[in-house]
């Protein structure tokens, strides 16, 4: 079972007391937090992405749907609202469900499924677009992303340290790194890029990957601990 994230976003208290009453009794589902508009909504989910927001339409300043159209990667979206008329406009933003006010838990269980079905799908399609072949002496190799350590630009060249061995593949970097198309990899230097999930520390200008010291550009220091080290 895929585990979601959720944030909780309606401008009554009780509405979101009760949908986190509800939520926290379903397996899989994880609220990380709730909010009382839109413009807190969009500040929450910049500073801390999740899965899946239950929003509510109606809300003063900006509604649940105008806060839809001005995020650039949107989370999946459950709409919550006591009036009808709103459901075209929702499916038309590929939201996951529309629920009505009130909101029995039985309808509630089979739109957190559709979430869970749907980032099932959106993982699969992720890793199918991920998926890579590099051309290492007379054959291709098969490398998935999650097993790379860090790359090496050598000019035209790039050598890819994977937890299996070394392969030297005929491309450049930044062709790489657009085929990764993954979070977990940051650009360090300009002939490094590693996966930030096999860094063991970083020490001055210097970043500890499996244990081997590689170095941290300066003009890049500043983004790499805002991004990454969160600080």
């Amino acid at each position: 079972m895929d585990i979601l994230t959720c944030l909780i976003v309606d401008d009554e208290p009780l509405a979101v007391e009760g949908m986190r009453f509800y939520l926290e009794q379903i397996d899989g589902v994880i609220v990380a937090d709730h909010c009382y508009s839109a413009l807190e909504a969009r500040k929450k989910l910049r500073d801390a992405p999740v899965d899946l927001i239950f929003l509510d339409i109606n809300m003063p300043g900006i509604s649940g749907l105008e806060l839809l159209e001005c995020l650039e990667n949107p989370p999946m979206a459950i709409l919550t609202t006591a009036y009808s008329e709103y459901a075209l406009e929702g499916y038309r933003l590929d939201v996951v469900d529309y629920l009505l006010k009130p909101i029995a838990l039985p309808r509630l269980l089979r739109a957190v499924e559709k979430a869970q079905v749907k980032k099932s799908q959106i993982g699969q399609s992720e890793l199918a677009k991920n998926e890579l072949y590099i051309k290492h002496e007379d054959c291709y190799v098969r490398i998935e992303p999650q097993e790379i350590v860090f790359v090496e630009a050598m000019q035209n060249y790039v050598r890819i340290h994977t937890v299996k061995g070394t392969y030297v593949s005929h491309q450049t970097l930044s062709a790489l790194i657009e085929k990764l198309g993954n979070k977990s990899f940051y650009q360090i230097h300009k002939s490094f890029l590693v996966n930030t999930t096999c860094i063991d520390s970083i020490k001055g200008n210097r970043v500890i990957v499996n244990g081997q010291e590689l170095p941290l550009s300066k003009h890049r220091k500043e983004d790499f601990f805002k991004k990454i080290v969160n600080i």
